[in-house]
This record gives C-alpha cells, sequence and structure tokens, in this order.
C-alpha cells in the first residue's frame, strides 16, 4: 500500500503520463487539489478518462488532514492530483517529507510545470533568479520587489507567480500585477513578457514595457508575469522579438 503523489501536467485530463493513471487505477481513494493552479478541463473529464471517482481537496483540507491521509495510505492506495508537478508548492514538499518520517511507503510521479514550461517564451531557463509570488492583498508586501531587484542585481530573469483562489474564482490578473509594480517604482518602461495559459494549446505570450502590456486583453487564467534580465543572449533578444 502506498500513497502516490501524482502530477497533472498544465492543461487537461490528457496530460497525465501514462505511470501517473497506472497509479491512479489501483488507488481506493483519489483526491484532486484545486488551489494551486487552475484546471482548465471539468472534473468530470479526469473522471471519464481515469475511471476513478475524484474528491477536491482544499488547502485546508489537504494541510488539516495530511497526518490522517498518510497514515490511511499504510492499508490502501491513496493517490493525490496534483495541478501542474509535484513540487513546485510547499504543501506537497511537507506531505512527501512526513509520509517519508513516518516509514509510509510514498511515490512520486513527476510532470510539467509552469518552471519549466515558461521556457517557451525564449529566456534561458538557468537565467531565472528566485520566483516571486504576488498575493490579491498586496498593499503592504514587499518581498516580490526586494526579489526582482536581488535578481536583476545578478543579471537574471523573473518570474512572478500571480495569486488564484479557485473556490471563490478569483485570479489576479496581468493589469492588476502591473499596477502592483508601478506603485512599488518599477518603471513602467520597463520589459516584460505577460504570460496566460502555459502549456496550453491557447496559450498566450505577450512582451513589451509594462505600459503597453498593461491595456492587453490576455483571456482565462492562469497567467504569469517575467522579467527578464538587462542583459540577454542574441537568441533570447529575437523570442522577445517574437512575442511583441
Amino acid at each position: 500500500m502506498a500513497l502516490y503523489l501524482i502530477g497533472l501536467g498544465l492543461e487537461n485530463e490528457k496530460d497525465i503520463t501514462l505511470k501517473g493513471l497506472e497509479k491512479i487505477k489501483i488507488s481506493k481513494i483519489v483526491y484532486l487539489e484545486n488551489y494551486t493552479s487552475k484546471l482548465q478541463c471539468s472534473v468530470k473529464d479526469l473522471e471519464k478518462l481515469y475511471e476513478k471517482k475524484i474528491i477536491l481537496a482544499s488547502r485546508n483540507f489537504i494541510e488539516g488532514k495530511s497526518k490522517d491521509i498518510i497514515e490511511r495510505a499504510r492499508k490502501e492506495n491513496i493517490s493525490i492530483l496534483i495541478l501542474g508537478d509535484i513540487f513546485s508548492a510547499t504543501t506537497h514538499i511537507s506531505m512527501f517529507h512526513e509520509a517519508k518520517k513516518n516509514k509510509v511507503d510514498v511515490e512520486v510521479i513527476n510532470n510539467a510545470s509552469i518552471l519549466t514550461a515558461i521556457g517557451i517564451i525564449g529566456l534561458e531557463l538557468y537565467k531565472f533568479g528566485r520566483v516571486a509570488s504576488i498575493p490579491f492583498d498586496n498593499n503592504k508586501i514587499k518581498t516580490p520587489i526586494e526579489i526582482l531587484k536581488e535578481n536583476q542585481k545578478l543579471n537574471l530573469h523573473t518570474l512572478f507567480l500571480l495569486d488564484l483562489d479557485n473556490e471563490r474564482k478569483k485570479y489576479l490578473t496581468i493589469q492588476e500585477t502591473i499596477e502592483y509594480l508601478l506603485r512599488n517604482k518599477i518603471k513602467k518602461e520597463t520589459r516584460a513578457v505577460a504570460c496566460a495559459r502555459i502549456g496550453c494549446r491557447d496559450y498566450k505570450i505577450k512582451s513589451g514595457t509594462l505600459e503597453e502590456l498593461m491595456n492587453l486583453d490576455y483571456g482565462k487564467p492562469p497567467c504569469c508575469l517575467v522579467i527578464p534580465a538587462k542583459k540577454l543572449h542574441f537568441i533570447e533578444e529575437e523570442m522577445l522579438q517574437e512575442w511583441r
């Protein structure tokens, strides 16, 4: 018996790996955490392909019932489906650590993550610095700005992940993110890349200054924003021109 932490990828039910699908099939209980990203298909679509009843699990449930889930996995197979990849969120690292500490068999099945899929914009992945998350209530939040400035000193790209709340259907927008940056004295002439639905067929990528990106329509969430390093490789420069 085991606990399976299974990445779902970034688009729909078909992004599951064969290994992940195999583990779902042998699981007694299948949870879907629905707070780290936005599912681009319905739960029914997942259930139809996976041929399993799926239980939606909030952050409070996963974090509050973590020990109970792990203990139950001693007696029966349990799968937790995670949007994107497993370890993009600290909640899942904590659960993995807890299972290992309590000697419960735990298996990880990785998948695509925004942290790697962002490479589509053409900026070299190994030149990204610390990732920053921007919350909804950000009037007094300075950490993302501090991370940006630290990355800029090292000539590194900065990826901003935008807050979301699936239960309330609330998603931080590109416009709200740019407003936050401008409010914190980041110049409107700063170059950036705005992205929506990376990893999906209908993804959208636009590059330009913060001022230029402010008034564009990006469609459905989830979104993210990248501020490139100041010195770029010529191929990076050419790719940013492609997305203008």
